[in-house]
């Protein structure tokens, strides 16, 4: 006897996509059967998806929940992004069912309270999440040890910087000699980096010469971070991991078309190294920043040019880009347009709820992507690299039951006031071919035909392992 069965004709599964009956009991699937082939007094409940797209629910490798974001006034006092509990929310909604955020380590911090205090802030949440360690600064040698033991505790994933960003955010970059001994840890002991990479001398070189210029409106900001900065600074991160055998990287956030193309050499002579972009780059260039309040297009690095926007959707079919991910900072609209320089324009915003659905909207309705690459770049492979599948992103016997129900026949436009964020977003307007009519997390139907039906702390922290195949290169 099945707690339920979920029957439909486009069932995304590993093996392709069928007319499938997919059944659960407990949190977990129990089988994937021919469609019908479990008779309906087989289970408690049997839900007819019909021609609908059921899928393993979405995963977004990259938030920030409860992040601070600073004040702009000398004294004024810090705005914090929304917490885990309300991000959450409308990720299930919006048919997303992990997540992984950050624990940022603080100078005198050991790991292990760099995690508990992050737990704190986590303690709420409707979905299963997990952490990248971020360093920054000058992390002491005795830290190595410690990423080494967090690695195998089940935190294998490292976030380092290579820049640090804004000139008020000094101390963020780390530089490349420690770098150099924590790609070694990560080497000996099977994790994986993740790079925001830009080159920092670029970067602050080019704040300099828009102040001289008077040229400080975050119009600019495309000449701040640009594709030189991403060329020079991915390809020299690249470079000190082919010196040490086993280190495995993950490009965060690849915005231009010198990314794509580092990652695609480094690849083509074994590098394993894989992509991640944003939605905001797939769809949005530096002429949105001069629509009204452009800011709340932007993200760090910069939005670029049309041309690098194609590069990163063939990116994505080539197999260099490999996660679509969001660099979510949920804060209200009059937080997010404060800044209005180049240097005080906050990064990162609301887009974890409608990710889903923009994407197939963009991959399969408009440029024929079949249903499992577009399901490859919201899910499953961002479990394949992060060490979750198929306990994650795979609709499969022994899989976690983490379920989204897409349904084409919930066409709509984007409006802030659907969504359960906060009071904008940059998708007002945007056109979508299709919806989430249910997500289950583990079993449990959290959001059924618009309704809520999640309680709190119901969310699970993962553990987790790089596989082999991730760190040799030769996955995806």
């Amino acid at each position: 006897m099945f707690d339920s069965i979920i029957r439909g004709n486009r069932v995304v599964t590993p093996n392709g996509v069928q007319a499938a009956d997919v059944a659960i009991s407990g949190e977990t699937i129990q089988a994937i059967g021919a469609h019908g082939g479990f008779a309906d007094d087989s289970a408690g409940r049997v839900i007819d998806a019909g021609d609908k797209i059921v899928m393993p629910g979405g995963i977004d490798p990259h938030v920030h929940c409860a992040w601070h974001i600073p004040a702009l006034e000398e004294g004024g006092e810090p705005s914090m992004s929304s917490p885990p509990s309300k991000v959450s929310e409308a990720a299930l909604f919006g048919g997303t069912t992990t997540m992984i955020d950050f624990a940022f380590w603080e100078p005198g911090e050991t790991v292990e309270q760099t995690f508990a205090r992050r737990d704190v802030e986590w303690g709420d949440c409707h979905i299963d999440w997990a952490y990248h360690l971020m360093l920054r600064g000058d992390p002491p040698p005795e830290l190595l040890p410690q990423i080494a033991e967090s690695i195998q505790a089940g935190n294998p994933t490292v976030k380092i910087f290579t820049t640090d960003i804004t000139p008020s955010r000094v101390g963020r970059m780390v530089d490349f000699g420690d770098i150099w001994e924590v790609f070694k840890v990560l080497s000996a002991e099977g994790g994986l980096g993740v790079i925001h990479a830009e080159d920092n001398d670029i970067v602050m070189h080019m704040y300099d010469k828009l102040f001289r210029e008077g040229r400080t409106s975050f119009h600019n900001l495309s000449e701040v971070h640009n594709t030189l900065s991403e060329d020079l600074s991915f390809r020299r991160v690249i470079r000190l991991a082919e010196n040490i055998p086993g280190t495995a990287l993950y490009m965060m956030h690849v915005s231009a078309a010198t990314g794509v193309q580092a990652i695609s050499e480094a690849r083509a002579r074994g590098v394993p190294i894989y992509g991640e972009t944003l939605h905001q780059y797939m769809m949005f260039t530096e002429d949105d920043y001069k629509r009204e309040n452009g800011q709340i297009y932007h993200t760090y690095p910069s939005l670029k040019s049309k041309a690098d926007q194609g590069a990163l959707w063939d990116g994505t079919r080539e197999g260099n880009i490999h996660v679509v991910a969001t660099d979510e900072v949920c804060c209200n609209l009059s937080v997010k347009t404060q800044g209005v320089r180049i240097d005080d324009t906050s990064g990162g915003n609301s887009g974890v709820e409608p990710r889903v659905a923009v994407m197939y909207t963009e991959m399969v309705t408009n440029r024929g992507y079949t249903l499992e690459r577009f399901v490859d770049l919201v899910s499953s492979n961002a479990a394949r690299i992060m060490g979750l599948y198929p306990r994650k992103g795979a609709l499969a016997a022994g899989a976690d039951a983490d379920i989204t129900i897409l349904d084409p026949a919930l066409r709509r436009t984007v409006r802030k006031e659907d969504l359960h964020e906060t009071d904008y977003t940059p998708w007002e307007g945007h056109e979508v071919t299709a919806w989430p009519s249910l997500t289950m997390l583990r079993g449990k139907i959290m959001v059924e035909d618009g309704v809520f039906h999640a309680q709190g702390g119901e969310g699970r922290y993962l553990k987790r392992k790089i596989p082999m195949e991730v760190i040799e290169g030769s996955a995806l």
